[in-house]
C-alpha cells in the first residue's frame, strides 16, 4: 500500500486545524478533513503544489470553525461526510451566531453521506473506522486509520485538555464517556489529530491528561 501523505494546516480565525491526505504516488485524489473559514486558498495552493484534485470533505463535526469554509469550494462534484446528530448545525449555522465570530457570514453545508459510528469508509483501498464521539458536541465523530495508526479526533481530546462542552449541545459526562469509550480504547500508540493545537498520542493522554484519566 502506497504511503499516506498528511497536510496539517492551522486555518481560520481561532487556528482550527485541517488536514489533507493524499497517497505519495497516488491517483492524484485528495480529502480535506475539516474545513475553517477562509481556508480555500490554503488548500487550493497544497493542491497544485502537489499536482491533486480534492474529492471530498470529511467533518468532524458541525461547530463553525470546522464547517465555515465548505461553502466556498465547489461542492457539486464533492463528497461531504458527517453525522446527522449535527445536521441543524451544517444547515442551518446561523444558530451559531451567539458563539461565532462576530459578523462572519455562515453558508449552510449539504452533506452527501451521513456516517455513523462503527461505519467503515473505504479509502484508496484503506478501510477507515468512524467512531461517533458527542459530548463536546452532537455529532462529533473521529476518523480512525488503522493501518497509519492515526486518528482524526476534531475536537473530542487535545493534548492535556478535552474539548469544551459548555457550548448548546455539550455535556461532559457524555464527552468523558466517548473518550473511555472511543478514544482510550485505541491502540496506545495511535497518533492523535486533533483540530486544535499540537498532536498527542494516547498513551500520553491515558497517562496525563487531566481532565479524564484512564
Amino acid at each position: 500500500m502506497k504511503n499516506l501523505c498528511v497536510e496539517k494546516m492551522e486555518l481560520g480565525p481561532i487556528a482550527t486545524n485541517a488536514f489533507l491526505i493524499w497517497e505519495e504516488n497516488g491517483n492524484g485524489e485528495a480529502v480535506l478533513i475539516d474545513a475553517p473559514p477562509f481556508s480555500k486558498e490554503t488548500v487550493q495552493q497544497v493542491l497544485e503544489n502537489e499536482k491533486l484534485k480534492l474529492r471530498a470533505i470529511w467533518l468532524t463535526h458541525g461547530h463553525w470553525d470546522h464547517m465555515g469554509g465548505v461553502a466556498d469550494f465547489s461542492t457539486n462534484k464533492l463528497e461531504i461526510i458527517g453525522h446527522r446528530d449535527d445536521q441543524v448545525m451544517f444547515e442551518q449555522p446561523g444558530i451559531m451566531s451567539s458563539f461565532a465570530i462576530p459578523g462572519l457570514e455562515l453558508k449552510p453545508v449539504q452533506i452527501t453521506q451521513w456516517v455513523g459510528h462503527g461505519e467503515k469508509l473505504d479509502l484508496w483501498g484503506r478501510e477507515i473506522e468512524v467512531r461517533h464521539c458527542p459530548g463536546h458536541c452532537p455529532g462529533n465523530v473521529v476518523f480512525w486509520f488503522k493501518e497509519e495508526g492515526r486518528c482524526f479526533v476534531g475536537d473530542v481530546i487535545f493534548a492535556g485538555s478535552v474539548g469544551r462542552s459548555d457550548l448548546p449541545g455539550g455535556d461532559f459526562a457524555v464527552l468523558k464517556k466517548s473518550i473511555h469509550e472511543s478514544i482510550y480504547t485505541l491502540p496506545d500508540d495511535t497518533l492523535l489529530h486533533p483540530g486544535h493545537g499540537e498532536d498527542t498520542r494516547v498513551d500520553l493522554e491515558k497517562s496525563s491528561n487531566p481532565f479524564v484519566q484512564a
